[in-house]
């Protein structure tokens, strides 16, 4: 029932989020039905302070669910209002309807974020314990197996059909998810809420200073979240620009984001199998190691489109194939990046706070999110010029991307040191 849930719902949020920009920039109304689309600057700011909204909400679902409703009734109330968002977005496709359907998925699918991968877990006890990293493999593949086709389909359905179609769908497929959920309830295991004791546990001393030893990580985090985020921004926008022909098919600006899930299913088990042992033969390849060549390897990933926006800017026509190497160079780094550092986060939880800590995580999604939206508002001239025209623009994160690897590299050497983290485990 679960992975059911999460397939449908990761496809509704990705299918909804793949078109975002390019809906702004080019379907938009007013409130006649004539053309009010926004500026490339000011749709990037907007998506990035949605995404922001989408991972500061996390915190809310997670003293909801841990405190007063539990995780099943949070998830299917939230899932409700998550519904409603998605069709919000299909009937209005004005700026009303759109900040409306934004406000209200960011409530739906940032609330259910900690509750659901939280509530997995609830299901096993010390009778099938074993079986915990089978469902969980199969969790993760449902999430990336719905975001990969999602972002194939509903751009193709937004070219097509028009917006209402491609809002729609998404809307239907998370009514679905919010029924398979609902459809397993007499099955699950329910977990009592916490209540006050959650709340004493999260502002005792310990809490408090696992909290601000993890801050220490994400502030860095953060900024990488600034710079991957852009692949549903950026560079869909530089893409428009782009020859997107492959082996004689033409594909639309928003279907290249596909290759980020794909490439997630095919590189997890290649770093971890394959990578990680062999690295580990040179040196003790720890969590912050993991995060610290994550870190470096954004670097070219962000250099690639930089020269791409100079071809451009020249008035060549570079073809997509290498936006795609791009595309395989950050997917690996977001493998070392965020799935340790999610591991990294759950592993120094204290017990009763697993929920909590990892709505913590998401935070830093939101903060380098909120940078980016920032960024965009701040170089925009009032005739809707940019501050950071053409490849300027790429070449600005990438040397805030590069200056932050090298400070988190430093300040990593000096935890090991000071045995900051003592399980921080190879």
């Amino acid at each position: 029932y679960i992975v059911a849930n999460e397939a449908a719902e990761r496809f509704s949020y990705y299918g909804m989020r793949a078109i975002l920009v390019v809906f702004m920039t080019q379907y938009l109304t007013d409130s006649t039905g004539a053309l009010a689309v926004m500026t490339e600057q000011e749709a990037q700011a907007y998506f990035h302070l949605f995404v922001s909204a989408v991972y500061f909400m996390p915190i809310l679902g997670a003293l909801v669910s841990d405190g007063l409703l539990g995780k099943y009734r949070t998830i299917i109330f939230l899932s409700l209002v998550y519904c409603l968002g998605h069709f919000a977005l299909a009937i209005d496709n004005t700026r009303m309807g759109l900040l409306l359907g934004q406000g209200l998925i960011a409530l739906g699918a940032g609330g259910i974020k900690p509750c659901v991968s939280a509530h997995v877990g609830d299901q096993f006890g010390t009778g099938n314990q074993h079986l915990v990293g089978k469902v969980f493999s199969w969790f993760y593949f449902s999430i990336n197996l719905g975001a990969f086709a999602a972002m194939l389909i509903i751009p193709w359905l937004l070219d097509r059909y028009g917006p209402s179609m491609a809002f729609g769908v998404p809307g239907l497929l998370m009514l679905i998810a919010t029924l398979a959920f609902w459809s397993g309830r007499y099955q699950f295991v329910h977990i009592k809420p916490a209540g006050m004791g959650f709340i004493r546990e999260m502002f005792s001393q310990f809490g408090l200073k696992t909290l601000s030893k993890l801050a220490s990580v994400y502030a860095f985090i953060a900024i990488f979240w600034a710079l991957f985020e852009q692949i549903s921004s950026s560079w869909i926008l530089q893409a428009q620009k782009m020859d997107r022909l492959i082996l004689g098919v033409e594909l639309l600006p928003s279907q290249i984001q596909a290759a980020n899930p794909l490439l997630i299913m095919l590189l997890t088990p290649l770093l971890t199998y394959v990578i990680y042992p062999r690295m580990n033969r040179w040196f003790d390849l720890t969590d912050l190691r993991k995060m610290a060549i994550g870190l470096f390897l954004t670097v070219p990933a962000f250099v690639i489109p930089s020269v791409i926006q100079m071809q451009l800017d020249h008035g060549n026509t570079p073809n997509i194939i290498w936006q795609l190497l791009a595309y395989l160079i950050l997917t690996t780094a977001e493998v070392m990046v965020s799935i340790t550092c999610l591991e990294f986060s759950y592993r120094h939880a204290p017990k009763s706070m697993k929920s909590f800590v990892m709505a913590f995580y998401f935070l830093s999604v939101a903060m380098g999110n909120l940078f980016t939206s920032a960024v965009n508002f701040f170089i925009q001239n009032s005739d809707g010029t940019s501050k950071l025209e053409g490849a300027n623009y790429f070449w600005f994160f990438t040397l805030i991307m590069l200056v932050t690897a090298m400070l988190f590299l430093w300040v990593s050497l000096h935890f090991q040191k000071n045995k900051h983290f003592p399980n921080d485990l190879v």
